[in-house]
């Protein structure tokens, strides 16, 4: 149903408030109940407080540029805090039942491309940087330019290639696809396992978790993703203590002597915001910032609308409500998160969980951020979970990114080709950066070819020089003698 007829539809005289808490989130007036609400909110966590676990694993599994890893009871910790805080201040500052937390694929670009060039403090100061000129996108009415600059199967494009990546990283952590040792002497670069076959306990936990994870999504189980991670920890446990394995990976599924523990804060603050200059060089720091920025933009354009769409909130003219206060406060998530080292946090389609379940206002946020608020005090819990148990919801990500590929024209080859080559560069290069250079390029070449320049906005053509000048940067520093 679209978001006009769910408008239509809604009663012409809401009921009076109850109260002024039903007065302040326009409960009554939405056609909602407290109790929907609180469901509603319960409904967003579970189904999305798997970051709780996948955040720490990927920042925790990458280093730096100087072989320093961040510390995964400190990333739990920081993940919490800021999916509380900014939750809330969503649901109290744009009154809607949108919950904000560390963004999946935007992680895994701070883990595995932007620290391997500097040292954390530095990433995570992109990132403060990456929230600070959204921010300013917003306040002056420039985010409504760029997202028009770039044609929509270009970021449908750009979401299914981070999904293809997020998923390769999955297999690839779980060790169920691993390099081949002397790759020299063979044309295949990786192979099934760590030996050409499936072999261990782990494995079969990972195993067991994508069928799980698969069979509770086709079934469209609310929190599904979060119910295998749990299942298959539990698995881990029990078959960890009867048969002791040793190669579990980083987390070794260990019941913990205590279950709730003081939260350690020993991240929060720790960011330098101008130091990825002095490390990666001011071109290279201009391009993460632009893919940073380019990431976050758009899927929180998409989720921002899609979210209010299905609570029937648009206005006639397909209008979110309060969304110059909405766009503001996610800038501001992306903030909070590089300033805790957290990582872009950013809001969530999963709230499409709780609106399934009647949330319509921002009151379902305040459950929601509290439930993430009581989860600081659980870290040791949350903590004893394998990479083989969390790394099938990479794969289930991975996949239900990688849907929006059917809204792609293949049969017109001035897009299918430009998103093809952003699909495909991703993951075989283990870049999201590279893929979107490819991709623009391709585009703006492709356009060109076709004597269709003029239909290219002036932001792509800035953007493909910038990619031109990251591609040939080693040529280029030759030439300049640096």
């Amino acid at each position: 149903m679209s978001g006009a007829q769910k408008v239509a539809d809604r009663p012409s005289a809401a009921p009076p408030p109850a109260n002024s808490v039903d007065r302040f989130f326009k409960i009554s007036a939405r056609g909602s109940t407290f109790a929907r609400e609180i469901r509603g909110g319960f409904a967003t966590f579970f189904t999305m407080a798997y970051i709780l676990v996948l955040n720490p694993i990927i920042l925790g599994s990458a280093e730096d540029k100087f072989g320093q890893r961040l510390d995964s009871v400190q990333l739990v910790t920081a993940t919490a805090l800021v999916a509380a805080v900014m939750t809330v201040i969503m649901g109290i500052g744009g009154n809607l039942p949108l919950a904000l937390a560390a963004g999946l694929g935007l992680n895994a670009v701070v883990a595995f491309q932007i620290a391997p060039l500097m040292s954390w403090a530095d990433a995570m100061g992109l990132i403060v940087l990456e929230g600070l000129l959204i921010c300013v996108l917003v306040v002056t009415g420039l985010r409504e330019a760029v997202m028009y600059a770039i044609p929509q199967p270009m970021k449908q494009a750009i979401s299914v290639g981070i999904g293809l990546f997020i998923a390769f990283i999955g297999f690839v952590d779980a060790g169920f696809v691993s390099r081949i040792p002397d790759a020299a002497n063979t044309t295949v670069p990786v192979q099934l396992g760590a030996t050409g076959a499936l072999t261990g306990w782990p494995m079969l936990v990972f195993c067991l978790g994508v069928l799980l994870t698969i069979g509770l999504l086709a079934r469209k189980v609310k929190g599904a993703i979060l119910i295998s991670i749990v299942a298959m920890t539990i698995l881990a446990i029990i078959i960890n203590s009867a048969a002791d394995i040793k190669s579990w990976g980083l987390t070794t599924p260990d019941w913990p002597d205590k279950v709730v523990d003081t939260p350690d804060f020993g991240l929060i603050g720790d960011f330098s915001l101008f130091g990825a200059f002095g490390e990666a060089g001011a071109i290279t720091v201009v391009l993460l910032v632009f893919t940073l920025i380019l990431s976050d933009f758009f899927d929180t354009m998409g989720t921002v609308v899609g979210i209010s769409a299905e609570a029937g909130l648009l206005d006639e003219e397909g209008n979110v409500p309060n969304l110059g206060r909405v766009l503001l406060i996610d800038g501001a998530a992306a903030v909070a998160g590089g300033a805790s080292s957290a990582s872009s946090s950013t809001s969530y389609i999963e709230s499409a969980a709780g609106v399934g379940e009647g949330a319509r206002t921002g009151f379902a946020n305040l459950v929601t951020g509290g439930l993430f608020a009581l989860a600081l005090f659980m870290t040791p819990l949350l903590t004893i979970v394998p990479l083989q148990a969390a790394a099938p919801a990479l794969v289930a990500v991975g996949f239900l990114m990688m849907t929006q590929v059917k809204h792609i024209d293949w049969d017109k080859y001035e897009i299918a080709i430009p998103a093809f080559l952003t699909i495909a560069v991703m993951p075989f290069t283990y870049s999201i950066t590279n893929g979107i250079g490819a991709g623009f390029v391709a585009y703006v070449l492709i356009k060109s070819v076709l004597g269709k320049a003029r239909e290219v906005h002036w932001l792509l053509w800035g953007a493909s020089a910038l990619f031109l000048v990251y591609f040939a940067i080693d040529p280029i520093e030759q030439l300049l003698g640096v």
